[in-house]
């Protein structure tokens, strides 16, 4: 069973999609990461590397489900971690959806916020 929140930007899918696969970019919305070393730039399905926590620790990670596109999920240390998916709601809307494990539900808080900041993000004017 999953928990989910999302947040709908004015954005293409493809500018959704492309914020949540670069991992460079991960630290700008992830409010729980600082760092990522990845072995791709842009994760893929076995994409593999580590991301550094807020606090400092750095923890393995693994691409476990990826549809180009549309959604990825990953596991952190070997634990099941959030998934994220993207649908288009209109040409220039879409919506950002995170997923989390029951087991974790104190994490949605975590992952709203990010929600937000992706819609910070995708929606500044330049």
């Amino acid at each position: 069973m999953q928990l989910t929140t999302a947040v709908e930007v004015r954005a293409s899918l493809a500018a959704a999609w492309e914020l949540l696969i670069d991992t460079r970019r991960w630290p700008e919305w992830g409010p729980s990461i600082i760092g990522v070393e990845s072995t791709e730039r842009c994760i893929g399905p076995r994409t593999t590397g580590r991301v550094r926590t807020a606090i400092g620790l750095w923890l393995p990670f693994r691409i476990t489900h990826f549809i180009s596109n549309e959604q990825w999920r990953w596991r952190v240390a070997g634990i099941p971690a959030t998934g994220h998916r993207v649908e288009p709601v209109a040409p220039d809307m879409t919506r950002v959806i995170f997923e989390v494990p029951l087991l974790a539900a104190p994490y949605l808080v975590v992952c709203r916020l990010a929600a937000q900041r992706i819609k910070t993000i995708l929606e500044e004017v330049p």
